[in-house]
């Protein structure tokens, strides 16, 4: 299983898994609650875990652990009502979590209440193919950010979940309009670029003669109100990509930090209530060659354990994570790729209300 190693000596140096770190967890809503989990497989072990404060909407979260996280024997993937992964441009790991953490404090916020995975890398360098491998568990043969890339009607996330009954839509900020095939667009930003760029677009490439309708390449300007407190509208899964701008392409790491939390803060925040049952992901396309394609990746939600986790996994391995939770085909190189399971290894799912 990802993220456990052998010996149960590390289990006594790692909060859930071997290269795990315990940060401060989250505050969620009082009244404050105090869960106990135990672990009945040998070894035995028992911890207790506290949360307490008041949640507000887009504050810096934080969360104090009591005790130890002991992953379970065999940690299982949840069924969120709704996953939303963000993809942010060109930074390595070092960058956002390390030596330039100063220059995003609301992502570090997140990396301190969520689970890190230390040792996620991109594929390749390049932007398509690392969007594609996220969005089909392959980079399709693509070397390069060549637009358009119409790729017809091959497997991918999209499609997968339509065909199975779930929902997805991709919101782009600076998409002209719903269903846009353009490979660039809307305003130019202080680096002369237009703002949208297809590439860090993946769906659109299998909407032309293929199986993504248009109806599900929306501008985020069709996005739920990012100022409110329901997200409940949002489908199963979701992807936001921020401009050129926003998403540190062409913009400081400062400016993407404070787009993510203004924008997406109060989604994020909701998914700390666990009746949401839902899951935040921010990831990036690759680090631009900076550190050998080692690029920060943070799980946060009520149904995710805080920590750092020190397995090796990659775009396919996130791509696989996906299709498992909803119960998909797994996809090209995602096949033999391993579910991220131990970031959910201490939750217990609340129980659906009785109508």
């Amino acid at each position: 299983m990802v993220g456990l190693c052998a010996g149960f000596q590390a289990l006594w140096l790692c909060s859930c898994s071997s290269d795990k770190v315990p940060v401060a967890p989250k505050p969620t809503d009082t009244p404050t609650f105090s869960p106990t989990f135990t672990r009945t497989s040998t070894p035995t072990k028992t911890f207790t875990f506290t949360r307490t404060g008041t949640l507000t909407p887009s504050a810096t979260p934080t969360r104090t652990p009591t005790g130890t996280l002991t992953p379970s024997a065999t940690p299982s993937l949840p069924r969120p009502s709704h996953v939303l992964i963000v993809i942010d441009e060109n930074h390595g790991y070092d960058q956002i979590l390390g030596s330039g953490a100063a220059s995003a404090p609301y992502i570090n916020s997140l990396a301190s209440g969520g689970a890190v995975l230390t040792h996620y890398d991109a594929i390749v360098s390049g932007s398509l193919p690392n969007y594609l491998a996220i969005f089909s568990g392959s980079t399709q043969g693509l070397t390069s950010s060549d637009c358009p890339a119409d790729l017809g009607t091959t497997s991918n996330l999209g499609a997968e979940l339509l065909a199975k009954g779930f929902t997805f839509i991709g919101y782009s900020e600076g998409l002209p309009s719903a269903g846009s095939t353009v490979c660039t667009g809307g305003a130019v930003d202080a680096k002369g670029n237009p703002i949208y760029a297809r590439k860090h677009n993946p769906w659109v490439d299998w909407q032309v003669g293929g199986n993504i309708p248009a109806a599900d390449n929306q501008p985020f300007t069709a996005f739920p109100d990012p100022s409110g407190t329901d997200f409940s509208s949002l489908p199963a899964v979701s992807f936001v990509i921020p401009d050129l701008w926003d998403q540190m392409h062409d913009g400081p790491v400062s400016i993407g930090d404070q787009w993510l939390q203004a924008n997406l803060g109060h989604y994020i925040t909701w998914c700390q209530d666990a009746s949401h049952n839902s899951l935040f992901i921010l990831t990036f396309d690759e680090d631009e060659g900076s550190e050998g394609e080692h690029i920060p990746t943070i799980f946060y939600g009520a149904m995710v354990c805080p920590g750092q986790y020190g397995e090796t996994v990659n775009h396919y391995n996130l791509c696989r994570t996906l299709t498992d939770m909803y119960g998909l085909s797994a996809m090209n190189n995602a096949v033999t790729a391993t579910s991220i399971t131990d970031v959910f290894a201490c939750y217990t799912p609340v129980p659906t209300p009785i109508p």
